[in-house]
């Protein structure tokens, strides 16, 4: 029996915010789900994600910038982060940056749960 996994969307979008976490929750995945790196921050304090999937365009912050920064963090840099942006351009940054995968908008909902159970299968079952 393996743990629920948790997932922790950042998007300011709110429609797009609610669309992903009613699909990942039919999926049977576990949410966490914040507008703003700051908000994320916040949450990463009481309980850590098995994966980060990431908006480029924040309010305060830049998704590869965060994820760089969630990567560079020793509490963080094991979790697998998927960033997601309607700008292509931002794919090379983003995997430069050392998202595990990278998903562009707008997204196809069960291209997104293959890859992050892709993702997720590979980690080792603790």
């Amino acid at each position: 029996m393996s743990m629920i996994k948790r997932i922790h969307v950042l998007e300011d979008d709110e429609d797009i915010r609610y669309i992903i976490e009613y699909l990942l929750k039919d999926e049977g995945y576990e949410l966490q789900l914040s507008s703003s790196f700051s908000d994320l921050k916040s949450k990463l304090k009481d309980s850590l994600p098995d994966l980060f999937i990431l908006d480029v365009m924040l309010p305060d912050g830049d998704g590869a910038e965060i994820c760089e920064d969630l990567k560079s963090d020793i509490f963080t840099k094991h979790i697998p982060i998927i960033v997601m942006s309607a700008n292509d351009q931002n794919k090379v940054k983003s995997l430069e940056a050392g998202a595990n995968d990278y998903i562009s908008k707008p997204f196809d909902i069960d291209y997104i749960v293959k890859r992050i159970n892709k993702l997720l299968v590979k980690q080792p079952q603790i």
